[in-house]
């Protein structure tokens, strides 16, 4: 055993339950970052993914890291000077968590395989999650995690940035730049201290990213709710693949092709580039 493998060897964390009551006023605040209209919305009903505003961990300001992200956690794999990449995930919907009411999450480890990359070793960690209300089974998730140990791939502060909007044949289109502002709003919502997010000097001189990093969940949520408004059918899964960053004040074109049933969901940017694809099943 070597490198990333001797420190994963013995990690075998427990299922973890949480509890969550939906208040419907976190559900309105991500619609008002999201600039949701009203008429998509079903008051008592929440929207496909909206549950990562809730079931928030907050802790103390000691437990974090110099990144801001934190230094423990139960799903966080014990791995020295650990760098952490959302990379994808899959939700299948049995039917909508109702707001207002309590919910059950329980959670347990799923997967972690070490694998051997062009910058070095990667730990690809799965987190597999069931939501229930009323005793039902709702809705089953898996988060697909990325950590390095250090540094990574090395990246480029000056490499250049899109210039002209994307454009796309699809027939559902959305544009979108995530402005500082509203990657604030996102990462209050989302209990995400990263400074990657808010930090444009750490993001540039630390991480040698170009600019604040847009959140990859948003990204998702974006062609989402796209899927949703256009299709008005109900989502009955979302499988996600997150490839490239997005940084704060590119231009984005979120777009979506339906196949009856489901349809094609991706995010573009100049010179279209595709930097997320989901695959969204409709009922």
């Amino acid at each position: 055993m070597a490198g990333l493998e001797t420190h994963l060897r013995d990690w075998r964390p427990a299922p973890l339950t949480e509890t969550d009551d939906l208040a419907p006023a976190t559900s309105r605040a991500l619609a008002a970052v999201l600039e949701t209209p009203p008429e998509h919305l079903d008051p008592d009903a929440l929207p496909p993914l909206w549950h990562w505003v809730h079931f928030q961990s907050w802790p103390g300001h000691a437990e974090l890291g110099g990144d801001g992200h934190p230094t423990r956690g139960h799903f966080l794999p014990p791995i020295p000077d650990r760098r952490r990449m959302f990379a994808g995930g899959r939700v299948s919907i049995t039917a909508p968590l109702r707001l207002g009411r309590p919910a059950e999450r329980t959670s347990a480890l799923a997967d972690v395989v070490v694998k051997q990359g062009r910058s070095g070793e990667m730990a690809f960690v799965t987190v597999r999650s069931e939501y229930r209300q009323d005793g039902e089974l709702r809705l089953t998730e898996e988060q697909d995690y990325v950590y390095r140990s250090g540094e990574g791939a090395a990246k480029d502060p000056q490499a250049a940035r899109p210039g002209t909007a994307p454009t796309s044949d699809a027939p559902w289109q959305q544009h979108f730049i995530g402005d500082p502002v509203r990657l604030f709003r996102f990462s209050a919502l989302t209990a995400n201290a990263h400074r990657i997010h808010y930090d444009e000097p750490y993001a540039r001189d630390v991480e040698s990213y170009p600019g604040l990093v847009v959140h990859g969940p948003l990204l998702v949520l974006l062609m989402t709710d796209l899927a949703r408004r256009s299709a008005d059918r109900g989502i009955a899964s979302v499988d996600y693949r997150l490839s490239k960053p997005v940084f704060a004040g590119d231009r984005v074109l979120i777009t979506g092709t339906p196949d009856g049933a489901g349809a094609a969901m991706s995010v573009l940017t100049d010179p279209a580039q595709v930097m997320a694809r989901a695959a969204v099943g409709l009922r």
